[in-house]
């Protein structure tokens, strides 16, 4: 029973209850990287947002990193990225996913205990394993455009599917 509100211009998330009462803040509203205590952390233009359990986790757009609230404790921790926007698309097997650059996250989906991700600068969608702590591309080509094809594969044209940024992610839950 709890809302949790990207406040993309202050950089920080707002958790409130169904109604409107403020439960907690995360982030100074100060735009930068930093981990620690809700009150202590920094976000740069918080995007989208998936549950699981009491982590919320966040696509920190402008950070090109995933970061994880853990909504007990009161503190952040970026579980994805390095805080450097890569420029190249992804191709191969899962890379540890705090050795990798990203490029725009802006929405997650939590989906079998997978977390997938709308990868707005490289046009693919990727899929995080916190479980595992990897990431990969599970689909597109890189290419900027709109193609149905295989999930992911290297090449451009129709054979390979491709998307255009990507922003927004939901599942009919199959």
């Amino acid at each position: 029973k709890r809302l949790f509100i990207a406040d993309s211009t202050n950089n920080r998330i707002v958790i409130t209850d169904l109604e409107g009462k403020k439960l907690a803040i995360a982030g100074t509203g100060k735009e930068g990287l930093k981990d620690g205590k809700f009150s202590e952390a920094e976000f740069s233009d918080p995007q989208g947002m998936t549950l699981n359990g009491e982590i919320l986790y966040v696509a920190d757009r402008k950070n090109h990193a995933i970061r994880a609230l853990d909504l007990k404790e009161q503190t952040v921790q970026l579980v994805a990225g390095t805080g450097e926007q890569s420029r190249f698309g992804r191709q191969g097997n899962a890379t540890p996913a705090l050795k990798i650059g990203l490029n725009s996250p802006w929405d997650l989906l939590l989906h079998n205990k997978k977390i997938y991700v709308a990868m707005a600068g490289h046009h693919q969608i990727w899929l995080f394993d916190p479980a595992n702590k990897t990431i990969a591309n599970y689909a597109g080509s890189g290419r900027e455009d709109i193609f149905d094809g295989p999930l992911r594969g290297i090449g451009f044209g129709p054979n390979v599917s491709a998307f255009a940024q990507p922003s927004g992610l939901a599942t009919d839950g199959k």
